[in-house]
Parts: structure tokens; C-alpha cells; sequence
């Protein structure tokens, strides 16, 4: 089994405050599993007052968009790059992540992803983290630790995943793909800040004609957000759709639209609910996030065409 380094509670708070500060991200997305990741992957890269993008990597994913982990994992990689593409982003290093979920609580999937987290991690401090931000299963995440859990000390993570606390499952698409990978997350130590989909990240609703008004015409990246959200309805007659992803930057860049609170890291029992363990290690949790102010953010950044 494996030994995790040990962080004091002390510690731990300390490094789970918002940083205040421009940080270092990487960030592992499932990107063509839904709409969402691509507003994240842009919001990003546009938040370079608050983060500097230094890699993303493509996550593993398996629904009616993919043929199993390792295709959906591919379609990601190939939309990262795509993304990258048309924000003239070809600096930022693109990896492929795991070919398949954790096989067993305490056995990593080995992939370019993985190393490179575990590379970056290392020449980080408990000073100067790395923030890794995911959005996707946490394969590659949990992978990394497994291969080198001196890790935990250097780094911190914002994890899109699972549903709200007082909600009554946790079956949600992150976190139920690979319960072994998310398990390990909350249970190993690492500062963890956690984003719930329903509940939290739900709040986070927009509609065509929003986009048409505030995205549309703002230059290559707004017409592609929008022309995305476009594609992804036949009708869109009282439509809206979350786009969930954009959560976990929004905390870097406006935490004062993503309240939080400290909670026991909770543990997952195998029919999918939060199990409350008061004996734990404490995460910070967001419990809401302010969709308007959100949005005013991200429209505010694509707008500033360059």
C-alpha cells in the first residue's frame, strides 16, 4: 500500500487559501466530452492576470462520444490542440493522458500526462505550488501521486467532480469513471479544493441568445465558444445549458464569486454517496458559485480581443 507524505493541518490550510497572487496551472480536461471544457480551456487561457497555463493534458473519458477511455482520451487530445490552434497558443505543451482508469485502489495508469505532472510537481515547492486543475476523471492526477506522492507536498488541486454534499447521490460523470482515482484524491492528503457539479457548478447556466449578444463577433475564440454552443442543440427554444467547467477557474480568478468552507474530506461509498467522516483531513469546499459574476468575467476577458 502506498505511504503518503504527511501534511499538517496547519499546512494545509495555509496552502488551501485562495493564493491572491498570478499561480502556475495544469490542466487535465476531458475536452470532447462536452461543451464545457473548451470554455474552460479558453477561459484559461485568457485568465493570465490570475494563471499561467503551463501544460494540459487530455484526460481519459467513456460515453456515446467515445469507443472507450483510451478514444475518448484521444478526441481530447486531438480538441486540445485544435483549441490551442486557434488561440495561438502553441507554446503551451499538449500530453496524452491514461489509456484506461485505475485497475485498482493503489495502482497508477503510467502515461505523458502523468510524468509530466509528476516533473512539474517536483520543481515546485510547498511555497510556489502547482496548482492542478481538472476537469475531467481524475486518472491522471491520482496516477501521478501513485507514482510519486512526494508530490502532495508541492502541489494543489482544484477538482471539478461529484455532486453537492447534501445531494442525495454522487453519481456524477468525473467521479463515477474512475471511483478508484477519486477515492484516492480525497483520501491521500493532498490540498484539495473540491467543486461540486450539481448544486455548485449547476448555478452556471447560459443560453444562445446570451452568447449571440456577448460572445458572438468577439473575435476567433468568441465566434468558436459560440458557434460550440450552437452545435450542441437542435432547438434551442427555452434552452440553457451548464457549462460546469468554467468553476474551477473561476475560483482562481474571482473568488468572490465561489464561497467556500471547510468540511472533512468526505469518503464515497459504493452505491455513490458522500460518507461523512469526521476523522479526516480537511478540503475546502465551494458550496456556490455567483453565475452572474462568473459570466461577467469570462465575457468581460473574450471580449478583449487581441
Amino acid at each position: 500500500m502506498t505511504t503518503f507524505p504527511q501534511i499538517t493541518d496547519d499546512e494545509r490550510i495555509r496552502r488551501l487559501q485562495h493564493p491572491g497572487r498570478p499561480v502556475r496551472i495544469v490542466l487535465d480536461t476531458d475536452t470532447f466530452n462536452e461543451i464545457d471544457d473548451q470554455f474552460a480551456v479558453i477561459y484559461a487561457m485568457k485568465s493570465g492576470t490570475s494563471v499561467t497555463v503551463e501544460a494540459l493534458y487530455a484526460a481519459p473519458f467513456y460515453n456515446e462520444l467515445s469507443e472507450s477511455p483510451l478514444d475518448g482520451m484521444e478526441k481530447s487530445y486531438q480538441e486540445i490542440l485544435k483549441i490551442r490552434q486557434l488561440a495561438q497558443r502553441e507554446d503551451i505543451p499538449v500530453h496524452r493522458g491514461s489509456a484506461s482508469y485505475l485497475p485498482g485502489a493503489d495502482v497508477p495508469v503510467d502515461s505523458d500526462a502523468a510524468r509530466d505532472l509528476v516533473q512539474r510537481a517536483l520543481a515546485s515547492s510547498p511555497d510556489d505550488p502547482l496548482y492542478v486543475v481538472a476537469i475531467g476523471a481524475i486518472t491522471n492526477v491520482a496516477s501521478a501521486i501513485l507514482l510519486e506522492p512526494e508530490i502532495i507536498n508541492r502541489i494543489v488541486v482544484v477538482w471539478l467532480g461529484g455532486h453537492s454534499l447534501h445531494w442525495p447521490d454522487t453519481r456524477e460523470f468525473n467521479l463515477a469513471q474512475d471511483l478508484h482515482g477519486s477515492r484516492l484524491l480525497l483520501g491521500c492528503g493532498v490540498p484539495l479544493v473540491l467543486v461540486p457539479c450539481m448544486g455548485t457548478a449547476s448555478h452556471l447556466l447560459t443560453t444562445l441568445s446570451e452568447l449571440e449578444t456577448h460572445m458572438k463577433h468577439k473575435g476567433v475564440l468568441g465566434q468558436y465558444l459560440y458557434d460550440t454552443y450552437r452545435n450542441c442543440s437542435p432547438d434551442h427554444y427555452a434552452y440553457s445549458r451548464v457549462i460546469w467547467d468554467i468553476s474551477v477557474i473561476a475560483w482562481l480568478a474571482v473568488p468572490e464569486a465561489c464561497p467556500s468552507i471547510w468540511v472533512p474530506s468526505p469518503r464515497i461509498s459504493e452505491d455513490f454517496r458522500w460518507v461523512n467522516d469526521p476523522t479526516r483531513h480537511q478540503i475546502r469546499y465551494i458550496y456556490h458559485v455567483n453565475r452572474d459574476a462568473v459570466f461577467r468575467d469570462l465575457f468581460n476577458k473574450i471580449a478583449e480581443v487581441k
